[in-house]
């Protein structure tokens, strides 16, 4: 196991001032009256990273998204999903920088007609136990889960459906190849629940003697979205959902991302917010929450990192943070504009810079009329108090 020298110095500040800060709140400003964040960071455009096109057999001609990072032994690993003409596969492109990246195509396929992910098998997490990342990596083998359905939208986009699935992999190595593990369930929807439609894989941080997957959850007619917590003490083994997610189902969020800061034993959690207007849903934001106990989330406690007031692009989706360094990157999806189904498709992966001091502030007003998106961002954050203004 590669042990990659990721730390962040001082990321974030101390909590105390993050918490008289998030006392401030706000008015609701969406249409339906789902809860807004009205804290924000300060984020400047630093450019692409990852353009569609260009991967091996035209695996994603139709757009680059959903990412999710990893180092080892010097390498960094990002895992994508490709949109080709068979649909949204897991896709692999490697970087010496995290800036320049080299596509390799895609390392999982469909399976067979009306198995689980016969119209889409994508979205890989990995995990971080605080000295490395790896993709499940236990002994010789690598472990990943991916977001797996038998259900998509009419060729060319091929837009995965619900029911979102959470299915699992191995390998001996970060590039694969990649087993499907048949008969394994980690978990999975279940009618009545508020993970009815959805019970996609998360970020995986270990707690003792446990592992906790912080994973999407949402229902369908009308879409709820939240995120909640399933528990193991084995990767390989059955995995137990929690009976209540960890926001409230109208806080509109999907995805997750943490980060540990040891300054002031604090949890940050990274994650996309769905907002909605006259013309109805979009991936309008990247949302943090913060918190000391891992099983315990205040949504009170959360701001603006990304959205529509600090982007060029037009919608923010699938967050990824990852530590090298002095810096964090903010690894996420991006559309140049509009909200149709096929600029869905067709979106590319970005960086990002938030800046040095990185204040948290007061914001007044609705957070991004225009957004969803997948891109990278990358944040250098001192040692300070955060102002609010």
């Amino acid at each position: 196991m590669s042990n990659v020298h990721i730390r962040l110095a001082s990321l974030l500040i101390c909590a105390t001032s993050i918490l008289c800060a998030a006392e401030q709140g706000g008015e609701t400003n969406y249409a339906d009256g789902r809860p807004a964040a009205t804290l924000r960071y300060d984020a400047l455009d630093q450019g692409i990273v990852l353009p569609f096109g260009g991967c091996p057999k035209n695996c994603d001609k139709y757009g680059a998204r959903d990412v999710w990072v990893l180092a080892h032994k010097g390498k960094f690993y990002m895992h994508y999903d490709a949109a080709g003409e068979a649909g949204w596969l897991a896709a692999l492109a490697v970087s010496s920088d995290l800036e320049h990246w080299k596509k390799l195509g895609t390392v999982l396929e469909l399976g067979p007609p009306g198995s689980r992910d016969s119209a889409s098998a994508s979205y890989g997490t990995t995990f971080f136990d605080g000295h490395s990342w790896y993709t499940f990596y236990l002994g010789t083998r690598w472990y990943m889960f991916y977001l797996g359905t038998p259900h998509a939208t009419p060729a060319p986009d091929r837009i995965p459906s619900f029911p979102y699935l959470t299915l699992e992999v191995r390998s001996h190595s970060p590039p694969g190849p990649w087993t499907k593990l048949l008969d394994v369930t980690p978990f999975q929807p279940v009618p009545g629940t508020y993970y009815s439609a959805t019970a996609s894989p998360g970020q995986i941080i270990r707690n003792g003697a446990e592992y906790l997957q912080f994973f999407s959850a949402s229902t369908d007619k009308p879409i709820m979205r939240t995120l909640s917590i399933t528990r193991t003490r084995q990767l390989t083994g059955t995995w137990t959902i929690d009976p209540s997610p960890i926001l409230p189902p109208d806080e509109q969020v999907e995805n997750s991302s943490l980060y540990f800061e040891k300054a002031n034993s604090t949890w940050f959690l990274f994650t996309n917010h769905v907002g909605i207007d006259a013309e109805g849903e979009y991936t309008d934001a990247i949302w943090v929450y913060w918190t000391k106990d891992l099983n315990r989330w205040d949504p009170k406690k959360k701001a603006i990192v990304l959205d529509g007031k600090n982007s060029k692009w037009s919608k923010l989706e699938a967050v990824r943070m990852f530590l090298r360094g002095p810096f964090a990157f903010v690894f996420f999806q991006a559309i140049n504009a509009g909200r149709s189904e096929q600029c869905a498709v067709r979106s590319e992966i970005y960086w990002r810079f938030i800046s040095g001091f990185c204040p948290i502030r007061s914001n007044q007003g609705r957070s991004g009329q225009i957004g969803h998106y997948m891109q990278i961002a990358q944040s250098r954050i001192d040692t300070g108090d955060f102002a609010s203004r």
